[in-house]
């Protein structure tokens, strides 16, 4: 039987002195943690929190279960109370003149924004160390050595594991919410794409793109995810009301009509288990399997044949959209803007060369090159278009297996009794890894850390991380839960019980004094 969940309750209020503490605590943990690029001046936070304190004195209704909760932000959604850098010397300066949907949203719930968090420059890692405002270093026991926090929300995994805030929001174009929650040994949910807005993030790779939510436990994740889950006409590519609800309407028909004939079936692919597997992820990933074998779930042997080309096609992908929307970023209309003059006949160079010489990093440089050749005459039909087939190869496999149409392309479409209702894989290849270990990487190694979470990207499906595992030097294992399109539903029930797996763990990740502030 799966353990029953007490229904989650809140002390209130938390009183100015104890905002006070709070901030001060937090920029005590920034200074070795760094996992903060801007921080919200104590008089506003204090002034938030009053306001959170006054409705409850008053009697007056919560704006939401999460009504003066401390949130993260990470640093390429825009806010306009604080700086919006993406981690970048291009936009160190820039102050947005509206929020992000997701922050709207947030604010009308009445959480506190109260940070922004440091992450790999435009989103473009895995460790979080590519960033403008130095690497983020996983919160550690002392005399340790030094852990990646993950990448490319590594700030945001960060502030969470330490205590510094009660949840984040993040984005996740091919991993870059799940691997840091792997990483931090916390929850790192990628929705299905469409159902969280996406205005007001700043693009890397606009088919890719999700904002994602990090945790604490699965229950926040759920009901934040519900909080953001709304269509947003200013973004394009946001599902309209009537899709969402002939989708989820059709959704629950189809799991009753199965859930009437069987018990879950749950899916487990022959491609993610490779030579590179750690013992110790192996050794999680059985014990998860065990477990759920346990609470009366089936466990099927699949295939998913193309996602041994997943890696490639991401790398070619999301390359080729950043090449484009970085562009924009020319010294003329807003971003850094090189000192020199327009042009400098001496030495050949011209603003527009100079600003994004000095303005972007190195590996945005370089993935910039990338995928501006990607997209030449010359290798758009060998390199992009490939891996555009590819991709959509990867979303047929998934189709394949899983019990679940997807709706969203075919309406028609019936459920299979014979497929499975979800995917559970290793989230990593390994715990983190030593930040030593990972500046001594080749970059082909580092773009192999995203093997695991790419294939769910490519096909747009929701997937979330959850650690079942943590030793004594407090290094996580995160098990990864994929989903159809759509199937939160699903997600949320199969996460939870790989959460039971150890009960006490979501409040106790690895560095057991930083407690999450309780309000």
């Amino acid at each position: 039987m799966q353990t029953l969940r007490p229904t989650p309750t809140f002390s209130f209020p938390l009183g100015i002195t104890k905002a006070a503490t709070t901030s001060l605590d937090v920029i005590k943990k920034n200074a070795y943690i760094n996992a903060f690029t801007s921080l919200l001046p104590d008089e506003q936070i204090i002034e938030q929190v009053t306001a959170a304190d006054k409705r409850v004195f008053n009697r007056e209704p919560k704006k939401s279960i999460f009504d003066g909760r401390l949130v993260a932000i990470k640093d390429n959604i825009v806010t306009t109370d604080l700086p919006t850098t993406c981690g970048s010397d291009m936009l160190r300066d820039y102050v947005s003149p509206f929020d992000a949907t997701v922050v709207e949203k947030l604010r009308e719930a009445g959480c506190i924004i109260m940070g922004k968090t440091n992450m790999d420059e435009f989103g473009m890692g895995s460790h979080s160390t590519y960033s403008a405002f130095g690497a983020v270093e996983r919160p550690r026991f002392p005399g340790r050595a030094a852990l990646s926090a993950g990448g490319s929300s590594g700030g945001s995994a960060a502030a969470v594991v330490a205590g510094m805030c009660h949840f984040a929001l993040g984005t996740d174009t091919g991993g870059s919410v799940r691997l840091p929650a792997s990483y931090c040994g916390i929850i790192g949910f990628k929705p299905s794409y469409g159902l969280i807005s996406r205005w007001g993030v700043i693009a890397y790779a606009n088919s890719l793109d999700t904002v994602g939510i990090l945790s604490r436990e699965v229950w926040e994740s759920k009901h934040i995810f519900q909080l953001l889950s709304h269509y947003d006409p200013k973004d394009p590519t946001s599902i309209p009301k009537h899709t969402r609800q002939v989708v989820g309407e059709a959704l629950h028909h189809h799991r009753k009509a199965i859930d009437a004939k069987r018990s879950l079936r749950i899916g487990v692919p022959a491609e993610y288990n490779l030579e590179e597997l750690t013992p110790a992820v192996r050794a999680a990933w059985e014990q998860t399997l065990q477990h759920l074998q346990t609470e009366g779930c089936e466990i099927v042997d699949i295939s998913l044949p193309n996602t041994r080309a997943a890696l490639a096609a991401y790398y070619i992908l999301a390359p080729a959209e950043a090449s484009s929307n970085l562009a924009r970023y020319d010294g003329l209309r807003y971003g850094h803007r090189s000192l020199e003059d327009r042009s400098s006949p001496e030495r050949g160079e011209i603003l527009f060369a100079r600003t994004r010489q000095e303005g972007f990093g190195p590996e945005v440089q370089r993935r910039i090159i990338l995928g501006t050749y990607t997209l030449s005459s010359e290798a758009i039909g060998n390199y992009f278009l490939q891996a555009q087939r590819v991709r959509r190869l990867v979303q047929q496999d998934f189709d394949k297996v899983f019990a679940l149409p997807n709706l969203l392309l075919n309406r028609e479409a019936e459920a299979r009794i014979e497929g499975v209702d979800a995917i559970v894989v290793p989230t990593a290849l390994s715990r983190p890894p030593a930040l030593q270990d990972v500046r001594a990487q080749s970059h082909v190694e580092t773009y192999a850390n995203d093997v695991f979470t790419v294939p769910a990207s490519l096909a747009g499906i929701p997937s979330v991380s959850v650690p079942v595992d943590i030793n004594e030097k407090g290094s996580p294992v995160g098990i990864q839960v994929i989903t159809q399109w759509g199937d939160e539903k699903r997600l949320w029930k199969v996460a939870e019980m790989v959460e039971d797996i150890s009960p006490e763990l979501m409040r106790d990740v690895g560095v057991r004094e930083n407690k999450a502030p309780r309000l």
